[in-house]
């Protein structure tokens, strides 16, 4: 299907023997490549082709008119907006194909970099004539797509703009065509370096000569026009996103963003409260976005908003990065009418604050909370359809009664997760060590483990597991079973007192959980409850990470509010929680 490169790829320049003329203004003119023939009289357009599956193709006569004017130029020849090139502030380089890109997508690309990496293709520093191009590509005849590697290149190194274009020249002048491929991976380039006008312009190419595109295109549609004062035109672009599939976090965030940017903030709750409808978690630069607009303004439902994402952050165990913890505290200090302070520091092993001295809430459930929580665990999540594709009815029958049939246990252990902790050991080795040094303290012990543990291997040698069931109970499933059930079932059966032993997270399970009490309970329930072996030296040193005695999530009583975050460039387990918090007082 036919497409048109546009002018302002190109610039004014003479190629060899082609000469390059721009027509005049900006909504009369093509975008396409118009030069004139040598010893010919005509003018010659070269075709845009798409080579993709996804994009649809509209009527190639409905050309769209467009100015041909450097991008980098507004109407009247003043600079545009849009970052410099060589910016890298971005925290995270932009994704291509962020939003639900078919599998194949990412495959291409892996194959396109691996080829460039091989071949040690690297993207000129300036822009290069038509002659340079082919010169350069002649020196990697053995790959056959050349430009797309380079290309992709350019996103990797974030290329000048003007590169791209000079690559795009050539392209256009040897093919008589740009393939689809080639003008979203210069989309993408566009994307990340900010070139508003360079979107826009090419965004009004593809509505014109495609009915629909991918949702990758799409996605970084959306992300490029809610930088521009064509924001909304991304609403639409969400809308069709909507109609094949659900659109990701990142396309809410970006329309979230450019509706705030705008001063849209009913728009922009809106958005919000449909993506948490649809299950979908907020990246944290969306939630800044909104204390950010909220800073100095006296809007009782804007505050009411924000109140109510700090609660989301408590009832779903989310711990802001230090950058959003910034803007929580400049705006509560900015709230016109109340004088809050905020100030960072680290909360005791007693669990009071030192700044404010308030007790932080205790992690331990109350009788009822802990009895509402284990009947909605075990009929939700243990006895839930999800749980019978992993074991069968017949076995999780016959783990009840061996439950049942035994005294209450102390610590519960994910056998095969435990010994997997350490490959400078073998696995039951590693087991033996752990449930050795448990059984010192006089611990009931719960080993769950699989049917291959008990056929003698390297790895779980029979002797090795004869004398750690002198130490404790072990209950072998089938090998294809899941453990996760069984160690929820038998830890809350025994009852408050009761811990479990691994680093899985049960993120399966929390989300069978149906409401958001639960989970919260389910989240409280797991911190206070969960040991992880965190440091195994074979032999010498066996070492876990502390269960707190305070709850380590937003909250307040009102007056305070003490919200944990993560500290930048400060890694952490995933079965770790923050040590820093930030303290709110209303003074």
């Amino acid at each position: 299907m036919a497409f048109f490169l546009p002018t302002s790829f190109l610039g004014l320049q003479t190629l060899g023997k082609y000469h390059m003329f721009w027509p005049v203004p900006r909504h009369q003119q093509l975008f396409a490549v118009i030069f004139q023939l040598l010893n010919r009289e005509h003018v010659k357009c070269f075709p845009f082709t798409t080579t993709s599956p996804s994009a649809v193709p509209v009527d190639p006569k409905a050309t769209h008119m467009l100015s041909t004017k450097t991008r980098s130029e507004g109407r009247n020849g003043e600079e545009r907006g849009g970052k410099d090139r060589t910016d890298t502030s971005s925290p995270h380089p932009f994704s291509l194909f962020s939003a639900g890109a078919a599998k194949r997508r990412s495959k291409n690309q892996e194959e396109l970099l691996m080829i460039s990496k091989k071949n040690g293709i690297r993207p000129p520093e300036k822009p290069l004539s038509v002659a340079e191009w082919e010169e350069l590509r002649g020196e990697f005849k053995g790959i056959s797509k050349f430009e797309d590697v380079m290309l992709e290149q350019m996103i990797k190194c974030n290329s000048s703009i003007d590169v791209a274009k000079s690559l795009l020249s050539m392209v256009a002048m040897r093919k008589g065509d740009i393939s689809y491929n080639l003008l979203v991976k210069y989309l993408a380039l566009c994307v990340r370096q900010e070139q508003m006008a360079e979107v826009c312009d090419v965004y009004d190419i593809m509505k014109v000569r495609f009915k629909t595109l991918e949702t990758g295109a799409y996605s970084l549609l959306i992300k490029g026009l809610n930088g521009s004062d064509r924001w909304r035109e991304a609403l639409l672009l969400l809308e069709e996103i909507k109609k094949v599939m659900t659109p990701s976090k990142g396309n809410y965030g970006n329309c979230i963003k450019g509706a705030l940017n705008n001063q849209e903030i009913n728009l922009a709750c809106e958005l919000y409260h449909e993506m948490l409808a649809k299950d979908l978690i907020p990246n944290l630069d969306t939630l800044q976005v909104f204390f950010d607009t909220g800073k100095c303004v006296k809007d009782n439902q804007l505050k009411s908003e924000l109140l109510g994402i700090l609660l989301y952050l408590r009832e779903n165990q989310l711990y802001p990065g230090e950058a959003l913890m910034q803007s929580i505290k400049l705006w509560f200090e900015s709230i016109p009418g109340e004088k809050w302070e905020g100030r960072l520091t680290t909360i005791k092993n007693s669990g009071k604050c030192p700044v404010c001295n308030q007790n932080l809430e205790s992690i331990n459930l109350s009788q009822e909370e802990y009895n509402a929580l284990k009947e909605k665990i075990m009929k939700d999540v243990i006895q839930g359809t999800d749980t019978f594709r992993k074991t069968t009815p017949q076995e999780l029958e016959e783990f009840q009664n061996f439950v049942e049939n035994h005294p209450p246990y102390d610590i519960v252990i994910d056998g095969l997760n435990v010994a997997n902790v350490s490959n400078k050991r073998n696995q039951s080795q590693t087991l033996l060590d752990v449930v050795f040094h448990l059984a010192q303290q006089n611990l009931r012990l719960l080993v769950l483990g699989r049917k291959h543990m008990l056929t003698g291997s390297h790895s779980w040698k029979r002797h090795i597991v004869a004398a750690m069931q002198k130490k404790a109970d072990f209950f072998f499933a089938e090998n294809v079973s899941e453990d996760d059930p069984f160690l929820l079932y038998a830890t809350l059966h025994s009852g408050s007192h009761c811990k479990f032993l691994t680093r899985d997270l049960l993120r399966d399970h929390k989300a069978c959980i149906p409401d958001s009490l639960t989970r919260y309970l389910f989240f409280k329930w797991q911190r206070g409850h969960q040991m992880v072996l965190s440091h195994y030296w074979p032999g010498k040193r066996i070492k876990f990470q502390p269960i707190l005695t305070y709850d380590t999530v937003v909250q307040t009583t009102g007056d305070t509010w003490h919200i944990p975050y993560d500290e930048q460039l400060v890694e952490r387990y995933s079965y770790e929680v923050p040590t820093k918090w930030l303290c709110l007082q209303r003074k």
